[in-house]
């Protein structure tokens, strides 16, 4: 239960798609958040159209790309550490080019390569369009950074290549940036301000995965609820748009309906929430539509009115609470999960225990936890002195800890019982008798294989259950199959 949202992954599993006469190999991985991931495929597809396919073998690459996060300190360490090892290869392997994308990448920019020079290229998030002339200076024995942050570019015209696919589940990506400027947040410095994405391509990017096999999608966002088109342009804009504009724009709940009008039996999700921004009106769309999955990610950061006013949250605790009793009331089944903070600049006692008062209330099904790490150029780093003592925030910290765990214990033990439709997404990793999947409210659920497969809808009765994953038996196939 204590994952980190930021917590490294590799990004460079399996690729679905390539090009037999590509001769150059791409060697890929991803760290952070979920848009990264997304976006290291739209890289992927950008560089088969240049030559290049993906490996899994870092030694055999001709071009090695990490995608960074900068949201903690400890993400970026870890980012050094791939890249010390990138360089020991490339002396083996001196024709590899190493680069950094992503966050990491817009806030060190120059860094990288005139001070520590330990890559060839830099290349922030709006620029992977940038990345063939990138290369090119390369080669040519130039180093190369664009960390430019633009104000149109949503990607939405690349159709991305699926890494790490396991051909069922696919990330599709609807916003870019953010306008929130939470004090703590890096991310209005690295991604740039808040954009959307044009409805038509998304609906045409899930058409593809739906004939592709594909039987869920993920809308992404660093803020997903909103999600606003007009014609293009930042969402800050949308009050200088034309009449015209602004009554035939396409909010969040029209893009929700519009995609589950189109895919009745394609599971979706949507991912991350603000509290501020969700409205009464998504979560009626969600109550209508069979194939919106009923689960929501909503942080909150602290449960601390003092503390959500200095983090620059827009909303206070009694507002989170009637957006969580609207959700109770519309959609009772629905799992709520969290992201906290500990240890936030100021935080006293009180504050700490107005987190737990708050969780006690919501006992969300899962949660993100971790404690405050300041990061340069955010609000809170350059006007809050850091001020609680490190044993303090991981004391804190167990406590959010504990306390998660027996509410996600709660809510997995209110599943027994039952018989849920899981999808099938891929072998349990404790038994290779058992199939992984998941149900509606983004709980793991395992079962025996049978005679099912990757893919298949099946109903599965709850037999059992740990405090992160439930445990059943097949009884046939559901009506989505």
């Amino acid at each position: 239960m204590e994952k980190v949202i930021e917590e490294s992954k590799q990004g460079n599993s399996l690729v679905l798609e390539g090009k037999a006469t590509n001769t150059k190999k791409l060697f890929i991985e991803s760290y952070g958040c979920q848009m990264n991931f997304s976006d290291s495929e739209v890289v992927a597809s950008i560089l088969t159209q240049e030559g290049f396919n993906t490996t899994q073998k870092l030694e055999e690459a001709d071009l090695v790309l990490v995608n960074t996060c900068s949201i903690r300190d400890k993400a970026e360490q870890t980012v050094r550490k791939r890249l010390e090892k990138y360089n020991a290869v490339k002396k083996i392997n001196p024709k590899m080019k190493v680069g950094v994308l992503g966050c990491m990448a817009e806030r060190l920019k120059e860094k990288f390569l005139d001070e520590e020079k330990i890559v060839d290229l830099v290349v922030g998030p709006d620029a992977y369009k940038d990345l063939p002339n990138l290369i090119q200076e390369v080669e040519e024995g130039r180093n190369a950074v664009n960390v430019i942050l633009s104000k149109e570019e949503t990607y939405g015209d690349i159709s991305p290549v699926r890494l790490q696919s396991n051909g069922v589940s696919a990330y599709v990506s609807i916003t870019r940036g953010c306008d929130n400027m939470c004090t703590f947040c890096v991310v209005p410095f690295t991604r740039g301000r808040e954009r959307s994405r044009d409805p038509q391509s998304i609906l045409e990017e899930v058409q593809d995965l739906a004939n592709k096999g594909y039987k869920e999608i993920t809308l992404l966002g660093q803020n997903v609820d909103s999600y606003l088109w007009y014609g293009g342009g930042l969402k800050k804009d949308f009050e200088k748009a034309t009449e015209m504009q602004k009554a035939t724009s396409v909010n969040f709940c029209n893009l929700l309906e519009m995609v589950a009008k189109a895919h009745p039996k394609m599971r979706i999700r949507f991912s991350t929430s603000n509290p501020q921004d969700m409205t009464v009106e998504v979560i009626e769309t969600m109550a209508k539509h069979d194939n919106i999955c009923k689960s929501i990610h909503l942080p909150v950061q602290s449960g601390s009115n003092r503390i959500l006013k200095k983090m620059n949250r827009l909303h206070t605790r009694e507002e989170y609470f009637e957006l969580i009793d609207n959700i109770e009331r519309i959609l009772p089944e629905c799992s709520i999960s969290q992201d906290m903070i500990a240890g936030f600049p100021t935080e006293t006692e009180e504050d700490h225990q107005d987190t737990l008062s708050l969780m006690r209330k919501v006992k969300y099904a899962f949660g993100f936890m971790y404690a405050y790490s300041e990061r340069p150029g955010t609000m809170a780093g350059r006007k809050l002195e850091d001020d609680v003592p490190k044993e303090t925030k991981q004391r804190r910290l167990a406590e959010i800890i504990a306390l998660q765990r027996e509410h996600a214990a709660y809510r997995t033990q209110s599943h027994l019982g039952k018989v849920e439709e899981i999808l099938i997404e891929k072998e349990s990793k404790k038994s290779n008798l058992h199939w992984s999947g998941r149900n509606t409210q983004n709980t793991t659920v395992v079962f025996p294989k049978e005679n099912y497969k990757v893919g298949d809808f099946v109903m599965v009765h709850i037999d059992d259950c740990t405090s992160a994953t439930l445990i059943g038996t097949p009884v046939g196939y559901s009506d989505n199959n």
